[in-house]
């Protein structure tokens, strides 16, 4: 049996922020260097937050919780600093305390970027959220139960969704 966890690693192709990799059979794309993302389920007033962004690889908005690369702007960052920076930046709220749920994998057949989901406790609203400067994020507050519905109004208007949106669904 070939068994391609053996195999060395190879770089195929590399840009600024991803890689092409190729172990034995298996081709799969990884963030250049070693970051890795925070993805932060946050709670204001009983409503969940979610963003709402253009992202170039769907071609078009997609539906997502708030989240942010770790180590990206600085290299001793940590997930909860990432998790506090990111929340703010792109929604106007903060938190007292971020509680980590564990590491996950979105597509681990394909890519090798893992994240880490966070809960943020203590949530308060500090400012207008909605990005950098080359973001266009629009913020919502929605009750947990009305998610499935909030979903599947925006999907219908041709928004996509993040696969972490599943959390929230119910089947």
């Amino acid at each position: 049996m070939n068994d391609d966890r053996d195999a060395p690693l190879e770089t195929m192709w590399q840009g600024k922020y991803i890689s092409a990799l190729k172990r034995g059979r298996w081709e799969f794309v990884s963030r250049t260097g070693s970051t890795n993302a925070v993805v932060i389920v946050a709670e204001h007033e009983g409503k969940v937050i979610l963003i709402e962004q253009f992202r170039v690889p769907v071609g078009g908005r997609c539906l997502e919780l708030p989240a942010g690369l770790v180590g990206d702007e600085d290299e001793h960052a940590t997930v909860e600093d990432t998790a506090v920076k990111e929340l703010e930046e792109e929604t106007g709220f903060t938190c007292d305390r971020v509680e980590r749920l564990g590491d996950f994998h979105s597509s681990p057949g394909m890519v090798a970027e893992s994240f880490t989901l966070v809960r943020a406790h203590g949530v308060r609203k500090v400012g207008e959220g909605g990005g950098t400067e080359h973001e266009e994020i629009e913020v919502f507050l929605v009750p947990r139960a009305e998610i499935p519905g909030f979903v599947a109004s925006r999907r219908a208007l041709g928004v996509s969704v993040d696969v972490k949106l599943l959390n929230f669904m119910n089947f």
